[in-house]
């Protein structure tokens, strides 16, 4: 009797279970994160001076980093 050995050994079955469950998992959840779109961000009217600058809210939390 000759004896087989197998290529796959029980550490890369493991693996290769252990990637098609997180693959599955991650399918599972991926439709309840794409149904929920980011709100669309309000259009500010345009000056009437010219001119397009702003001072909104990330302009201010940039200033704020730049303190010494």
């Amino acid at each position: 009797m000759s004896s087989k050995t197998s290529s796959v050994s029980r550490r890369s079955l493991f693996s290769g279970a252990a990637t098609v469950g997180a693959v599955a998992a991650v399918t599972a959840v991926l439709p309840g994160v794409v149904k929920q779109a980011a709100p669309a961000a309000v259009a500010l009217p345009k000056p009437t001076r010219g001119g397009g600058y702003t001072l909104s809210e990330h302009v201010q939390q940039y200033y704020k980093t730049t303190r010494v």
